[in-house]
């Protein structure tokens, strides 16, 4: 396995790339570590940034540690939406240190910037991040390196201090100049790519914080498709299109229920039994029924029609198509988000905004 002096975490975000190019430019070798979970991470994009800008990338999955994490309650509190992100930079900053000794590098880079990011980094935040990250001395912040006390690469020479930078703030001259120097092929939209910052996402994966302890990233990535629906701790996922269907197929678990309208092309349905969540015989009927109202041809039958329900010993189920059921399946909103939010995490002891 390659040796490298230096483990970068990477976004694939333009202060990233900068980051990892400044300390290279030093004659340094870098490894750029691309972390993913359910809810960022582009691994499809790896390849295509290392011919780009001339980088090596792994992928590193944090989907379980990260998961639980939020379930768990971030210590350093929520965001506007359910952004953690000092408790995020601290979890892959304690990763990359792990990783240190496998890649034999000495020391770690970020692409923070001082006073960029209000919640992340402002200084007081940044310092608080290698504080309960451990990573005094051996984490080196190249964007803002002259703004903050030397770290052990620059004590030691390995780095030259005077060939790092002093931006601050949230303009991005300083950084459209670098990209200009180092000729970047592509130059990336800032920030972004982050499902926890979203309104639309966000809502999607509050439930699941509600109705489950201890869900699991396969939980999460189920609620990233198609429609969703509750109907108090009964959770629905029904494609929209062809592509939501594989995605469903492949995303179902053992113990789901997957509903199909027999005989006629149209939308998939999975339902994952939560802890407490009763699917008997009329549930599962009334969710048939719900379902079955997706699809075009099933209502233009003006009849009952069969689901097959995979899961569920009494399949298929003969029902009527009707959006307006009993259990009375809602999409979430971002409202009731919001006062979840608000409950949820206080009893967790965690602040946000």
């Amino acid at each position: 396995m390659q040796s490298y002096h230096a483990l970068a975490l990477f976004s694939g975000g333009l202060d990233s790339i900068l980051a990892a190019k400044t300390v290279m430019d030093q004659g340094l070798d870098v490894l750029c570590l691309h972390f993913i979970s359910p809810f960022f991470g582009k691994p499809g994009q790896i390849e295509r940034w290392r011919g780009m800008y001339g980088l090596d990338i792994v992928p590193v999955d944090v989907s379980e540690a990260y998961v639980a994490m939020m379930a768990d309650g971030p210590a350093h509190g929520l965001g506007k939406i359910l952004n953690p992100c000092v408790d995020c930079k601290i979890l892959m900053l304690r990763r990359a240190k792990e990783l240190l000794a496998t890649y034999g590098a000495s020391f770690i880079l970020s692409g923070e910037v001082v006073g960029q990011r209000p919640m992340s980094q402002r200084l007081d935040a940044l310092n608080i991040i290698i504080r309960d990250s451990g990573t005094k001395g051996i984490l080196l912040r190249p964007l803002c390196a002259k703004r903050l006390p030397e770290t052990e690469p620059e004590l030691s020479g390995l780095v030259d201090r005077q060939r790092l930078h002093a931006i601050s703030g949230r303009g991005r001259k300083d950084q459209m100049a670098l990209a200009a120097h180092y000729a970047l092929a592509e130059i990336p939209t800032p920030a972004g790519g982050c499902l926890l910052t979203e309104e639309p996402s966000a809502k999607r994966f509050f439930p699941l914080f509600l109705h489950k302890p201890a869900p699991t990233p396969a939980d999460f990535e189920l609620a990233n498709i198609g429609r969703q629906y509750w109907s108090g701790d009964r959770w629905l996922a029904i494609g929209r299109n062809q592509s939501d269907n594989a995605r469903l197929e492949r995303a179902a678990a053992p113990g789901d229920l997957v509903f199909k309208v027999r005989y006629l092309p149209g939308p998939l349905g999975v339902a994952r039994p939560l802890p407490g969540a009763v699917w008997d015989a009329a549930a599962v009927a009334d969710t048939a029924a719900f379902a079955a109202s997706f699809n075009p041809k099933a209502m233009a039958t003006a009849g009952p029609v069969q689901v097959d329900v995979a899961g569920f010993p009494g399949s298929p189920v003969l029902v009527t198509p009707n959006r307006q059921t009993p259990l009375a399946f809602a999409e979430p909103t971002w409202d009731a988000a919001k006062e979840g939010k608000r409950q949820r995490f206080t009893l967790h002891g965690v602040g946000g905004r």
